[in-house]
């Protein structure tokens, strides 16, 4: 019988289709290593085998996405808890080992071994249901406004080589009505043979805001160009549609951030975190996304140092003071926090005073939004500390003392 030893250390290097995982014991000796197909039976095999090993086992991994949610469900489920190893870190430490191959097999040792020797690396939390959602639902509004932008920067491309007076007309970003005009007329000619009523009528029965200021610009810009290009009838064809995918991606994006708004307010912290100016029910659930369990976070620093809004040290000698923009930090959390302060200082508030100081004292625009940003994760950690909503002026207790 084999001797069961007391912990051991297992290290996945995850992946779509399977999974390789090392496990080395308290001298770095490898005592178990195969290749795991990624389903359920293939999984729970392996698992039970390492479990058998020894009396307890620390697992490692390198990816926390899609590819590796199977696995740390069912590691979640037997009770098990994985710690986050990033891959710059796994990359860097391969570089200590001997040889230049580069396997799985070899990925998953460094795993293993890294997380043995050191003992500052997060763990991962399999999110409930209601973070899951949130997770899913703003990634998919993110990749549908990524597939608004490059619609958008298409049709302009499209459109100016056919017409470039209208393609300067509007700000097609933010303005239906422009989009709906080009699903029916794109060219000089077609809408000057409409005029002026019939195009307002037009545009009037298809609910356009100001429809006839929009057919007015329209008419102006035809004015400008009565000069036929090459190829004008097959772009006026591409620009009708990539603007009804346009309008029809709206939509789509209206229905999914109805849908962020209903699973945010179910959140226990909601109230507390839409409370904070700035922050909105979309902005709100990526910060929930982003941030986990604030549990994991010692403090407000913690947090802002995850959301990379703390300056780094690099300092050598007599060389100090030298503080840098950090490099491994949440690009996601910065961006929330970012954007929540940016939207905060357009009323008149605290926020806006603070911004407003901060330019005063010489700051630019990016960098006093920084410093505001920094300063209102202190403010939302305090309001989630203390289950209270935010308000301009501080609570009694903190006035007293």
């Amino acid at each position: 019988m084999i001797e069961q030893l007391t912990r051991i250390w297992v290290g996945i290097d995850a992946g779509k289709a399977h999974h390789w995982l090392v496990a080395v014991d308290g001298t770095g000796a490898t005592v178990w290593s195969r290749k795991v197909h990624n389903d359920e039976s293939a999984i729970l095999t392996a698992l039970g085998e390492i479990l058998d090993l020894a009396e307890e086992v620390l697992w490692a991994v390198d990816i926390a996405g899609t590819a590796s949610a199977l696995l740390l469900g069912l590691l979640a489920a037997h009770g098990q808890q994985a710690l986050y190893v990033p891959g710059r870190t796994v990359n860097r430490m391969s570089g200590a080992y001997r040889g230049e191959a580069k396997t799985d097999a070899r990925d998953a040792y460094v795993i293993a071994d890294t997380a043995r020797l050191r003992r500052d690396f997060s763990s991962i939390d399999v999110p409930a249901q209601l973070a899951a959602d949130l997770a899913l639902l703003t990634a998919h509004r993110s990749d549908l406004i990524a597939d608004r932008v490059r619609l958008l920067n298409r049709l302009r491309d499209v459109l100016t080589g056919i017409f470039p007076a209208l393609e300067r007309a509007f700000e097609y970003a933010d303005h239906k009505g422009a989009l709906i005009l080009l699903t029916g007329y794109q060219t000089p000619a077609a809408i000057r043979r409409r005029g002026q009523a019939r195009l307002t009528a037009w545009l009037a029965g298809r609910h356009v805001r100001n429809a006839e200021t929009v057919a007015t610009t329209a008419l102006q810009a035809a004015g400008a160009q009565h000069t036929t290009l090459p190829g004008q009838d097959v772009a006026a064809g591409i620009v009708a549609a990539i603007a009804t995918q346009i309008l029809a991606l709206d939509d789509r994006i209206k229905h999914i951030d109805q849908q962020i708004r209903e699973a945010f307010r179910n959140h226990p912290q909601a109230d507390i975190i839409e409370s904070l100016p700035g922050m909105g029910p979309i902005l709100g659930a990526e910060f929930i996304v982003a941030a986990g369990d604030l549990v994991s976070f010692a403090d407000a620093g913690h947090l802002a140092s995850a959301a990379g809004l703390v300056p780094v040290p690099r300092d050598s000698g007599r060389r100090t003071g030298n503080l840098h923009r950090p490099k491994r930090y949440s690009r996601r959390l910065r961006r929330v926090f970012y954007l929540s302060a940016q939207t905060s200082i357009i009323r008149e508030g605290p926020n806006r005073d603070y911004y407003l100081k901060k330019r005063g004292e010489g700051c630019k625009h990016v960098q006093a939004v920084i410093a505001l940003a920094r300063r209102r994760v202190n403010v939302l950690w305090a309001l989630l500390r203390d289950g209270r909503l935010f308000t301009p002026a501080p609570p009694a207790t903190a006035a007293a003392a």
